[in-house]
């Protein structure tokens, strides 16, 4: 029997293991005690924290959301007692399987990020739940940035930063986190509490933990003293290498502490919790030149990284002949590429990164000469276009998405990644892709950060069928044996986990191996801290616990559980997050398949609430999504199957007698607002308890008057149709005339003459119908709209103007067939009415929120402009998302707004400024709501600050 034959065996369900109705009482009450109001237990919670990134599902038995270092300390007491190992998640975006676990799961991501700019931003301090992203928006304003530059910055997490020796396309081996940390506050198994940083680090851990200093300095000794140790690491060391545990800080550090501090990163979570870490930064260059060089085949693409290493660029990505095949595929392919005869092509992505447009400029045309001079298929060149260079790491990140977004239903992508010395790639490359043709791996891409020799490669596998469990096992064994017969480390960035655990050992050797179990046993001698990752003697560890994908609807079935679209999601600190929405989908049609009809009961009857109702289908997940998922799909579906004959009835009715229904609505608040607080508030709170929270909305106090009625503006020459928000009835404005007389005059005053054509009291953008899956009622409305704005636009010739950024995201879906152009009020004065208005007598500062809808149609940069000629300053808080008040959805459930704005709350409270604008009026509201400060349309404080003196 081979080797591989008598590692593949059938694991059990581990999820079936477990009393997933029935957790263990006694635990959950010592974790509550540790962590009070932390502990999450209900099927749904435990069943969606088992997915993370990685292609491994373990089901745990609590999910802990700690508040501080104190009750992280408490929780580590708690699996020491109980002999219950803990395993801490921030962004869960690993892919090597090392933030699932069957033990306690402590959620870092919720009360964890803390961001400190330290020395002009020479340094920052940084809790372990702030995204990278996060970090470097904070440092961009004194030109700084993280050193690692991981291509997960949007959603992956300091505290993986760290637990993973995070580095990236530009970073190499030199500005990676291993080579960047300055220090870290680490809580250790036995709750002792270190701050590296401190001056006295070293005898306070001397102090504290005696046996963890003297074992560090013992380990140290052993390692320098060993010849072919030493040579070991600087082979390993000078290429990228995530394998295992940091060795080399036995070589490069003396004090204990310093050893202990080098140790954690890269250590996956398994040796301490890191409460802050402390990093220096590095110069971030916004001036960049980009371009695309295509070669002939991959000797002469490598055969040319010498040269482009010299010519200092910053990146140098590898693609490989079947990326190019793909890359053809994408829209924003260049002309050179998508006419190109791919056979056995490669191409290099490079880069140059510059402080100054001066500086850049150098750059440029000192490359000339070297690009001249490589073997190219056709002739090289450089852009600084921003839109050229968008285009071109387009078709480079794309190719994720292309490949894991195209794979068949059921499989699960796996993206894995290696590295060897740079002369070695053009071999390891080579025998790569014939292990791919020999393994049945068709499809597969090679691509990576050529310059320092990592190449990445993504497989598509069913993990279900046994035949193919076998396969993957196979091509394992041989890509190690090809890795590490090329002097190349099996995990450059992604980290060791559970998926080369058992390959350790042959990497490093026997020696080196009990070093690192030594450390292991010295620090955490209970094993509580991540059991089984990164070191395990399971050689079947890898294959353990596999993830299966069952196909279960078009929405989310592309899915790979990467988890980027959760830091946009409004909903990710109150209930759940569209990761956790998908996996809990396919939880469910696991437990209908296998007939479990009472865990069935209770995933669904979770679900309605945490997945449906708190669902602001703003369609930001879809913004953050490789692979282009909007979870509102399915959101909105599943709301159409809840809705009955009655309410698609009922909304059908209002949507032929829109006029009366937003004037009712109008009245009512109007109304509201004249008798005592106490008496709609209790209404409200009555029809609720009747009719429940997800139908009567709840009134508060900050609500406004209601609005007045549109009516038409006949016009005989105009130059737009202007189709004002049908929510400027319903809601009344924050003061003055509201938007809708803001954006008349302000055309007025620049000379433009626009038409609100017949009729428009009764038309509607259709948001408030297929944001609740109301079908019927959106169908007719729609057969309402298009007639009347084919008219009014004289069958397209004129654009149709929008002054709420959420409506008009609403009518350009639903005129997407007609042929018409929608524009966004604030796009429309940016480009057509502000160059023909006086100058504005503009207002000291001003504090813009942005809107999901206006992210997504790219509306902002428009938005910033129009705000800068009203304000001397215009400030968009670092901490801006989505306010979730998504039409009535911040009345129908206010703790969703609440939850979602608290962050940006926090920023704009601290601030001092003349005015707060948004472009959508309910989320005006949604803001006026969470801090205190009156929020209008910003086309309202334009047009007050271009009034001629007189008025």
């Amino acid at each position: 029997m081979s080797r591989t034959d008598r590692r593949v065996r059938h694991v059990p369900d581990r999820r079936r293991d477990d009393d997933l109705l029935s957790p263990d009482a006694g635990l959950l009450a010592a974790l509550e005690e540790a962590a009070p109001g932390a502990v999450a237990a209900r099927a749904s919670d435990r069943l969606s924290f088992a997915h993370d990134a990685s292609h491994y599902l373990l089901v745990p038995q609590a999910v802990v959301t700690p508040r501080d270092p104190a009750q992280v300390a408490a929780l580590l007491r708690v699996g020491a007692a109980g002999g219950v190992p803990l395993t801490f998640r921030s962004g869960g975006t690993s892919l090597s399987g090392q933030a699932t676990a069957d033990g306690v799961l402590v959620d870092t991501r919720r009360h964890f990020r803390g961001i400190e700019v330290l020395d002009d931003g020479a340094r920052v301090r940084v809790q372990p739940g702030a995204t990278v992203r996060a970090v470097n928006t904070r440092l961009a304003r004194y030109g700084r940035k993280l050193g690692p530059d991981p291509a997960s910055e949007s959603a992956c997490t300091i505290g993986g930063v760290v637990a993973n020796n995070s580095s990236g396309m530009a970073c190499g081996t030199e500005l990676n986190t291993y080579r960047t940390l300055e220090s870290a506050l680490l809580v250790l198994p036995s709750g002792t509490v270190i701050d590296t940083g401190v001056p006295d680090a070293d005898d306070r851990l001397r102090a504290l933990e005696p046996d963890i200093h003297a074992g560090l300095a013992r380990l140290r000794d052993r390692v320098r003293g060993d010849s072919a140790s030493v040579a070991t690491i600087e082979r390993l060391y000078a290429i990228k290498n995530t394998m295992g545990y940091g060795v080399n800080s036995f070589v490069d550090h003396t004090r204990p502490v310093d050893i202990l501090a080098h140790l954690v990163i890269g250590s996956e979570g398994t040796l301490a919790f890191v409460a802050e870490a402390t990093f220096r930064t590095v110069p971030a260059h916004h001036h960049a030149a980009t371009g695309l060089l295509l070669f002939p085949d991959l000797a002469a693409a490598t055969g040319s990284l010498p040269a482009l290493v010299e010519a200092g660029f910053a990146t140098v990505e590898l693609l490989d002949a079947t990326s190019l095949r793909v890359a053809q595929r994408d829209p924003e392919a260049t002309a050179e590429l998508r006419g190109l005869a791919v056979r056995d092509h490669a191409a290099l992505l490079v880069e140059h990164q510059e402080p100054t447009a001066e500086a850049l400029g150098e750059r440029v045309a000192g490359a000339g000469p070297v690009l001249r001079g490589l073997p190219l298929v056709t002739p090289g060149a450089l852009s600084g276009d921003a839109a050229t260079r968008t285009a071109l790491w387009h078709i480079r990140k794309g190719l994720y998405t292309a490949v894991a977004g195209a794979r068949p239903s059921g499989t699960t992508a796996l993206l894995e990644d290696v590295a060897v010395p740079v002369g070695h790639l053009l071999e390891t490359c080579t025998e790569l892709t014939g292990l791919f043709d020999r393994h049945g791996y068709t499809g597969s891409v090679i691509f990576g950060h050529a310059k320092d020799g990592n190449i990445h490669f993504l497989l598509n596998e069913d993990f279900d069928r046994p035949e193919n469990l076998s396969r993957y096992l196979a091509f394992t064994e041989d890509m190690v044996d090809l890795v590490l017969g090329q002097d190349g480390t099996l995990k450059a960035e992604h980290g060791t986990g559970r998926i080369m655990a058992p390959y350790v050992r042959r990497q490093y050797g026997d020696e080196l191996y009990d070093v690192m179990c030594e450390v292991k046993r010295l620090i955490d001698p209970s094993g509580l801290l991540n059991p089984g990752i990164l070191l395990n003697e399971d050689e079947s560890v890898h294959i353990s616990h596999l993830k299966s994908t069952p196909t279960v609807e078009p929405e989310v079935d592309r899915c790979v559980e990467c988890g980027y679209c959760e830091p946009v999601c409004p909903s990710k600190d109150l209930t759940t997050t569209p990761r956790r929405r998908i996996v809990l989908r396919r939880e469910i049609a696991r437990a209908r398949e296998s007939g479990d009809a009472e865990l069935l009961r209770r995933l669904e009857e979770e679900y309605r609430y945490d997945a449906v109702d708190t669902c602001a289908v703003d369609g930001m997940c879809q913004t953050a999504c490789p692979v282009l998922i909007d979870t509102g799909d399915l959101t909105r579906r599943l709301r159409a199957e809840q809705h009955g004959r009655a309410a698609q009835g009922a909304w059908r009715s209002a949507a032929r007698h829109w006029d009366g229904a937003t004037r009712v609505a109008s009245v009512a608040l109007t109304a509201a607002r004249a008798v005592p607080p106490a008496l709609p508030r209790a209404a409200t709170a009555a029809g609720r308890g009747l009719l429940g929270a997800d139908t009567v909305p709840e009134w508060s106090p900050e609500l406004p008057r209601g609005g007045t009625r549109r009516r038409a503006r006949p016009s005989q020459a105009p130059t737009a149709v202007y189709f004002p928000a049908c929510v400027s009835t319903m809601f009344g404005p924050e003061a003055d005339g509201g938007v809708r007389d803001a954006f008349l005059t302000l055309c007025d005053r620049a000379g433009l003459a626009v038409r609100v054509p017949e009729g428009i009291a009764s038309l509607c953008c259709g948001t408030p119908w297929k944001s609740k899956g109301l079908t019927e009622g959106h169908t007719a409305m729609r057969d309402r709209v298009v007639p009347v704005l084919l008219r009014a636009t004289e069958n397209g010739a004129l654009p149709v103007v929008v002054d709420a950024s959420s409506c008009t995201e609403g009518l350009t879906h639903m005129l997407a067939a007609e042929g018409m152009e929608v524009v966004d009020a604030v796009a429309f004065v940016d480009a057509a009415v502000l160059p023909l208005l006086p100058a504005a007598r503009r207002i000291p500062s001003l504090v813009v929120h942005p809107t999901c809808s206006s992210a997504r149609l790219g509306l902002d940069p428009a938005l910033l402009r129009v705000a800068a000629a009203a304000a001397e300053e215009v400030v968009r808080p670092d901490d801006w998302g989505c306010c979730a008040f998504a039409g009535d959805r911040g009345l129908l459930h206010p703790e969703l707004t609440a939850s979602a704005t608290a962050a940006e709350a926090r920023d704009v409270r601290g601030r001092t400024a003349a005015a707060h604008v948004s472009l959508n009026r309910t989320c005006e509201l949604g803001m006026s709501r969470a801090t205190g400060q009156p929020y209008r349309h910003v086309l309202e404080v334009l047009e007050h600050t271009t009034r001629p003196l007189s008025a």
